[in-house]
């Protein structure tokens, strides 16, 4: 690029690479470090691991954890905010169960824009965040049919709370389930500006797309295999080793290698380590379900993959990462369909994307926002020679 202040040099071998590593702009409410992993406004995440939900959002909105007052008063803003517009559940209704949950999560969003969207891009985003818990728990129920005595929505529970009430689960315990879901929304919120969803989410917005919009569109990208969809994968992928004898487990991994098929729950693009929101989970799983059969699987699976992939000089991280224990815990506290675990992914990745739209249209560019985004495409001939 050639100036003083160039911090890159793009040359051709950047170019059809999904932009990986292309840097594009700033991000106030996370980054990833080799070492520590995600960090959430400058506190890694081991930190904020065992916090409420709510104190997280607060802090990817404000830039600050919040002090007890504010925790509260944060709290019960998010209540004052917490009703659905009069429509929604005739729209999932109409739904056809077949379709994937995340499809209807896009859906859901964009009704609840097109109900009780204001056009502000703050308000909006503090609303849906309000509103996700109620109609991902609606979600469920119409999904699976169980529409009948749906318990009306208790603003005066907690995020996870209003959602577990909604969902009402017999024969199982509440406080692990929401103890379990807690901690993977709030490992979950953020994880830097340029991860697919996030990025797409901010591109349509940069456009001046609603939030909602915006958000339908990050929890379309979230949904692919490659991205959001992997915990689905990974628990299949765990269920479908059957055993957690740790020879039988070596053969299989070493089996789906020879298949060229992927070991799920493995490796990261920048983490040199295990991922410590897997640490997190192990020592929650260890606490809950010590014996749990799946959960005895991903704890021998955690010592015998890394190993193996290890012997691949191409692999740079073969470390645990967040997946693998993730489906484990949602099924053991009664979650048993691994359809549904992106849903929990897009539920808590609403409050860092909603975080990093509103910076990024009013704080950015001292409040001017960041323009739209619109990367530039060489014509192909062009592109075989250097750019300077």
């Amino acid at each position: 690029m050639g100036d003083e202040d160039s911090i890159f040099e793009l040359t051709t071998s950047h170019l059809n690479t999904g932009m990986r590593g292309i840097p594009v702009g700033t991000c106030r409410t996370s980054f990833v470090t080799p070492g520590e992993g995600v960090h959430y406004c400058g506190y890694p995440i081991s930190e904020l691991a065992s916090m409420l939900p709510e104190d997280v959002v607060y802090l990817l909105f404000n830039k600050e954890l919040p002090n007890p007052e504010q925790s509260s008063q944060f709290q019960t803003e998010l209540q004052s905010r917490a009703d659905l517009p009069d429509g929604v559940e005739s729209v999932l209704a109409s739904l056809p169960r077949h379709g994937h949950p995340m499809d209807w999560l896009s859906i859901g969003i964009h009704t609840l824009g097109m109900l009780g969207g204001v056009g502000d891009w703050k308000e909006d985003a503090m609303n849906l965040i309000a509103r996700m818990p109620r109609l991902l728990g609606l979600i469920f129920r119409y999904r699976e049919g169980r529409i009948e005595n749906i318990p009306s929505d208790d603003i005066s529970l907690s995020m996870v709370g209003r959602f577990t009430n909604t969902l009402d689960l017999h024969d199982v315990d509440k406080s692990v389930m929401d103890q379990v879901i807690a901690t993977y929304l709030v490992l979950h919120m953020d994880h830097g500006g340029g991860n697919l969803s996030t990025f797409t989410g901010k591109a349509v917005a940069s456009g001046h797309a609603t939030v909602y919009s915006s958000m339908a569109g990050a929890m379309n990208a979230l949904s692919g295999p490659l991205h959001g969809r992997a915990n689905q994968s990974c628990f299949e992928f765990v269920k479908k080793i059957g055993t957690y004898d740790p020879e039988e487990v070596e053969a299989f991994v070493r089996g789906e290698l020879e298949a060229r098929r992927p070991v799920f729950g493995f490796g990261h693009a920048v983490l040199r380590a295990e991922d410590p929101r897997a640490t997190v989970q192990f020592a929650l799983g260890e606490k809950i379900c010590p014996e749990d059969e799946y959960f005895k699987t991903i704890r021998v699976l955690r010592e015998v993959a890394p190993r193996v992939l290890s012997e691949n000089p191409k692999i740079s991280n073969p470390n645990a990462n967040v997946d693998i224990a993730s489906g484990t815990l949602l099924n053991f506290v009664g979650l048993r369909d691994p359809e549904y675990y992106t849903t929990f992914f897009g539920w808590a990745r609403v409050a860092g994307i909603g975080a990093q739209i509103v910076d990024e249209r009013t704080i950015m560019r001292n409040g001017k926002g960041t323009p739209i985004y619109r990367p530039k495409y060489i014509a192909e001939e062009q592109s075989l020679r250097h750019i300077d």
